[in-house]
């Protein structure tokens, strides 16, 4: 994958920190976010195996930045 496609967690920071909007999408499976404490509100929840099914429901006016671990 280039890394143009990627972005870090700093990165993201500093630009929402600037303004800028994005859509977050949360892909960890069920168990992996009821296990973790770390929880963006912001974040649409869409497990990876699922993801392929929901994207015509993603806004499309907008980056979008898939967190997962």
């Amino acid at each position: 994958m280039p890394d143009t496609l990627r972005i870090t967690v700093e990165e993201l920071r500093k630009r929402m920190e600037a303004g800028e909007d994005f859509t977050i999408i949360d892909t960890r499976n069920p168990q992996q976010w009821a296990q973790s404490d770390v929880r963006l509100p912001e974040a649409i929840r869409v497990p990876v195996d699922k993801l392929e099914e929901k994207l015509p429901e993603l806004p499309k006016d907008k980056p979008i930045v898939a967190y997962c671990t």
